[in-house]
């Protein structure tokens, strides 16, 4: 009796240790669907003070004194008074520096710039403005706070003025210390009138050096996640609060300091949070896009206003335009096309040229209104669609599928996307964590036939828990093997938002947090980034059990997907372990030839104890991924993923 009772108890150990082994089978043989070069990307929208204040290196808030509040941003002391007759059409405003009078030492004016002003010590800072007086002088200080104490001042320099006709003058100015929170302060110490236009500070190294430039640690952040396509601007901001708001490129080129200020969308946030200083000053505007979709490697993908405004906002009719005026947005799409591609005869080839860029953009995609949903939507991207078609047959046109990732406005919109032949659907989800992990076949049973997929703006929000946080990275990585197995029909994915200041955001989670000094790659960037970095040329089928790996029921919260890498000559499989366990696992390439085999290759591991944690500004690197080597035998892998971990596996096909 006892002889059989112990037969039984290994025979259900047996069974027990087998239920629990995941037997994943690569079919090594069988090189799939292409995947696409665009197929990991960045989002861009100013939000969270992403541009002004965040990746453009404008270190002056309110530089041309544009805002609503002209002088916000500044605190004047003496004789200052302000104008409106200026050099500058769409800026008309400046300053006028007077004789300091009775009971003031100096007359002048202090900038706050972006909750503070960031420098370093030894860095240098290129001061520049616009000014209009004969024989006078101004100090130009970076000081510590609004006293006039000697000892909190750390770089300072004297400007000679010498035109009476308005001119562009330069200093550079070296910190002696690092101080987050600096102040710009300029005053006259001259006797007469002094006028001032456009003042501004950046940092000497910016991104590529260039003086109207991008934020460096910022874009190599970006530049590090190596991106296949790059959407910009937006975004809610493309729709604007009404039409007057929207975001229009043509006002974002040419000369920065006649390009208009515009309100940001997101100065009123969807919780009702104000932020009356949130502006944008358009000095990123659609000609630095396109120079830094270059500079990353990616292609870029612009949005524009369908002529619809937000419509969250905007339910009266009266507020969007009407199908028979849309002319001149039509016109501007064209345009745009002529500004990145068109050769330097053009007009609008001429003003790229004119900017520093003869060479086109080469401009492949071209989407056409943001969120819009309801009949309003594509009965006006109908005219744009047949426009684009006879102008520019080679551009491809991304429309869109509605605010939601699912329910009655998606549903109406993915078959009217169809009706009008766009060449992919931009898809949004903002989703918590049951939505992911319910969602890793998501697209297996799209219809191959009619357009690509674009996963334009997604990001997994805990639910009670919209911050930053491993498990959430965790969650979108799971989520992503669906989008590479499908890779035939999902050509673009960008998470989104992309930036978020640490005192001044709107919204969150968001793939790279900043301070003025310092920046930070959350878990959800480093998820991104593996991706990015190993996303393969071809899919390659991976089952368990003839069934894809998308954590369904008996997959116990597992997630996988192959992909061959032609380029290298590697096979890349990504594991996404969800559950609270770790879960032994085996893989095995089958279809190999028999002179073909796998070297020892790498295993890259991204886990944390605790997935409510992520990186900070004060401990950016607390979750990284890690990589180490790994040996498989023969051509199977018997290892185990930890509870709650991403692992991707690299091996190198060889010959015997």
């Amino acid at each position: 009796m006892r002889k059989l009772i112990f037969s039984f108890f290994l025979l259900f150990s047996a069974l027990t240790l087998h239920a629990q082994q995941h037997n994943m089978v690569i079919q090594a043989d069988q090189i799939g669907a292409q995947i696409q070069p665009t197929m990991y990307g960045l989002f861009f929208e100013d939000i969270n003070y992403g541009a002004d204040g965040g990746l453009y290196a404008e270190l002056v808030k309110n530089r041309s004194f544009e805002f609503p509040q002209n002088l916000m941003g500044w605190v004047t002391f003496g004789n200052v008074k302000l104008m409106n007759d200026g050099p500058f059409e769409r800026n008309p405003h400046y300053v006028r520096l007077g004789n300091s009078g009775h009971g003031h030492k100096h007359t002048g004016l202090e900038n706050e710039g972006f909750f503070g002003i960031g420098v370093k010590k030894g860095a240098e800072y290129r001061f520049s403005v616009w000014a209009r007086g004969q024989k006078q002088r101004i100090r130009v200080e970076l000081i510590k706070n609004s006293t006039m104490e000697e000892n909190q001042v750390f770089a300072a320099r004297d400007l000679e003025i010498d035109s009476k006709e308005w001119k562009k003058y330069e200093i550079t100015l070296r910190s002696n210390l690092t101080e987050p929170k600096a102040h710009l302060r300029i005053f006259l110490t001259s006797g007469g009138t002094l006028d001032l236009e456009h003042i501004s500070l950046f940092p000497v190294d910016t991104w590529m050096g260039r003086e109207n430039g991008l934020r460096k640690d910022l874009v190599q952040a970006l530049y590090d996640i190596k991106p296949g396509v790059f959407r910009f601007p937006g975004g809610c901001i493309v729709e604007g609060t009404d039409l007057e708001t929207r975001y229009n490129w043509k006002n974002t080129v040419g000369p920065i300091e006649n390009r208009p200020l515009n309100e940001n969308r997101w100065h009123y946030t969807f919780t009702h949070r104000f932020f009356p200083d949130y502006f944008q000053s358009y000095g990123l505007g659609f000609y630095e896009f396109f120079l830094l979709s270059e500079d990353i490697g990616a292609e870029p993908l612009p949005i524009l206003n369908c002529g619809l405004a937000c419509q969250f906002q905007n339910g009266n009719p009266e507020a969007h335009v009407a199908v028979c005026d849309l002319e001149p947005y039509i016109q501007d799409a064209i345009d745009l096309i002529e500004f990145a591609n068109g050769d330097t005869s053009t007009t609008w080839g001429k003003l790229r040229a004119d900017m520093g860029h003869p060479e086109p953009f080469n401009l492949k995609f071209l989407g056409i209104g943001n969120e819009q949903w309801g009949k309003e939507y594509p009965e006006r991207l109908k005219p744009f669609v047949e426009a684009l078609r006879k102008a520019h047959p080679e551009i491809k046109i991304v429309g869109s599928s509605g605010p939601n990732s699912e329910g009655d406005q998606f549903e109406y919109l993915w078959p009217e996307m169809k009706k009008l032949e766009v060449d992919l659907v931009d898809e949004h989800f903002y989703r918590p964590e049951a939505w992911f992990l319910n969602s890793g076949m998501r697209y297996d049973s799209y219809d191959r036939n009619g357009p690509k997929v674009f996963a334009g703006e997604y990001a997994c929000h805990g639910r009670g828990k919209k911050w930053n946080h491993f498990n959430a990275a965790l969650m979108e990585a799971a989520f992503m093997t669906n989008l590479e197995r499908n890779a035939d029909i999902v050509h673009m994915a960008t998470y989104a938002p992309l930036f978020a200041h640490v005192e001044g955001w709107q919204w969150r989670p968001d793939m790279i947090w900043f301070d003025n000094l310092r920046s930070v790659r959350t878990c959800s960037y480093y998820v991104q980034q593996l991706y990015a970095l190993n996303k393969g040329t071809n899919v390659v089928p991976l089952n368990m059990d003839g069934k894809p790996v998308a954590g369904v029921e008996g997959q116990d919260g597992l997630f996988a997907s192959a992909v061959w890498d032609a380029e290298s000559g590697c096979y890349i499989v990504k594991v996404i372990n969800t559950s609270n366990k770790p879960q032994p696992v085996e893989l095995s390439f089958a279809g190999l030839g028999k002179k073909e085999s796998l070297a020892d290759g790498t295993i890259t591991t991204f886990h944390s104890d605790n997935p409510d944690l992520d990186n900070t500004v004060d401990n950016p690197t607390a979750i990284i991924p890690v990589e180490s080597k790994i040996t498989i035998e023969g051509n199977t892998l018997k290892t185990e993923v930890g509870a709650k971990s991403f692992a991707m596996y690299k091996f190198k096909k060889i010959k015997k």
